[in-house]
């Protein structure tokens, strides 16, 4: 655990070096002189935090994080603070998230990439870095309607951050009848990328929930109506595209057979999962991830851990 005047460092560093907030800023949202302010800094720069994105460490060290990768036996949790010096979770998540990434991200790695505002906000803020030998793929088929973070858009602004090569998966999501999907899927270009996504090493996506704000709803792959008849079916959670139970699992129907995606086993055996929730509502989604085992590393907010140790300790 990071000591108190440790803590205080790190949170003038990120905030002064990620967020370009001012020394007096700083000063103001910490409740500490300008003085100390620079005090800080100057230590953040002597110590080297300032050279590891301002210090992931920060919400790596939290004594929550270190109980939920107990309980649910992850590698590493982030937890984003709701105190009164914290920004707006919302805003922080993808910041937090986007360090941690590139911190995960070694040389000659194939990183898999799903789609979301989570991610493409992840792809917004995350800093530069020129990380040899990079491959990264887009694990689901591509959207035609015009949406603001399509898996092509999220797959190529991430490759663009990391000096990567970007492959996109050149299918639709959603194909009108499962014999065409059976048929897409077979084709030797496609069937191609879509095993080349088994030699990944590093995952990053949110997962989707199956309410009317679903992701899947608005880009166009459903509709409000056969949304329902998913959620009746069992569907709880999204993972690239694929509708899951509360177990986790696949769910066995004809939207998920018409579907363009990395499948689940392939996924669930990548080494590292990152995955990143921002919102509330994903709470029963983001359950059924981690039941599923598509969860190795994992960056929320406080609230929602503490929902998390609230449900695996009943």
């Amino acid at each position: 655990m990071l000591r108190a005047t440790d803590q205080i460092i790190h949170k003038a560093a990120w905030l002064y070096y990620t967020h370009n907030l001012r020394q007096d800023e700083v000063a103001r949202r910490l409740s500490i002189s300008r003085a100390s302010v620079a005090t800080y800094l100057r230590k953040a720069r002597e110590t080297g935090i300032v050279s590891i994105s301002a210090s992931t460490q920060l919400f790596q060290d939290d004594a929550l994080a270190r109980r939920l990768e107990d309980a649910l036996s992850l590698e590493t949790v982030w937890i984003v603070p709701e105190d009164k010096h914290a920004l707006d979770p919302a805003v922080e998540i993808p910041v937090v998230a986007a360090g941690a990434f590139i911190e995960l991200v070694e040389r000659g790695n194939r990183v898999g990439v799903a789609w979301g505002k989570t991610v493409y906000r992840i792809a917004d803020v995350m800093n530069y870095a020129d990380i040899q030998d990079v491959t990264v793929f887009q694990l689901c088929g591509n959207l035609g309607t015009p949406y603001d973070y399509r898996p092509d858009q999220c797959t190529m602004e991430i490759a663009r951050r990391l000096n990567a090569q970007g492959i996109n998966l050149y299918a639709p999501l959603v194909m009108s009848s499962e014999a065409l999907a059976t048929a897409i899927r077979a084709e030797p270009v496609i069937a191609d990328q879509l095993d080349a996504m088994r030699h990944c090493d590093l995952a990053l996506y949110s997962v989707g929930s199956v309410n009317k704000d679903s992701h899947i709803v608005s880009c166009g792959a459903v509709t409000v109506e056969e949304l329902e008849i998913l959620a009746r079916q069992g569907a709880t959670g999204v993972i690239g595209g694929q509708a899951i139970d509360a177990a986790g699992q696949f769910l066995d129907c004809g939207y998920n057979r018409r579907l363009i995606s990395t499948d689940l086993d392939t996924i669930r055996a990548i080494p590292k999962r990152m995955m990143v929730v921002s919102e509330d509502h994903k709470f029963e989604a983001l359950v059924a991830a981690l039941r599923g085992g598509f969860v190795s590393h994992l960056v929320i907010s406080a609230a929602m851990g503490h929902r998390l140790l609230a449900q695996w300790g009943a």
